[in-house]
């Protein structure tokens, strides 16, 4: 059988967007409490009985996340435009090498009701 197991996380952080489209009040630094979930697949090993350990997991989450935490995205090295989908992709392409099995990172910002997923192909 094949399962999935999900793990939540949490970071603040600033943004701006500076795109000629932009709206004006987002073209000024705002910042939000950011969500997200992180989901992998995988079939239960055997002798453990889980897919992966969820407190293995967290700790990657953690390492992957941290320099996003309390910083102004758009100087993190490759968010330069910080959109929900980019943080998202961001996130996914740091756990990939460390995480077997992911499949989906969700980002997004639970007081605007907005999210993005991005997943495996």
């Amino acid at each position: 059988m094949l399962f999935e197991i999900e793990k939540d996380f949490q970071f603040e952080a600033a943004h701006y967007f500076g795109h000629a489209d932009a709206n004006d009040l987002f073209k000024k630094i705002h910042g939000h409490s950011f969500s997200g979930r992180v989901t992998l697949r995988g079939h239960a090993q055997a002798e453990k009985g889980w897919v992966r350990d969820l407190w293995k997991i967290e700790q990657v989450i953690k390492d992957v996340v941290e320099p996003l935490d309390h910083s102004l995205l758009n100087e993190v090295e490759g968010l330069e435009q910080p959109s929900l989908e980019q943080i998202a992709m961001w996130i996914f392409e740091r756990l990939a090498p460390r995480l077997d099995g992911l499949h989906c990172v969700e980002v997004g910002r639970p007081s605007c009701g907005e999210r993005a997923r991005v997943w495996a192909e």
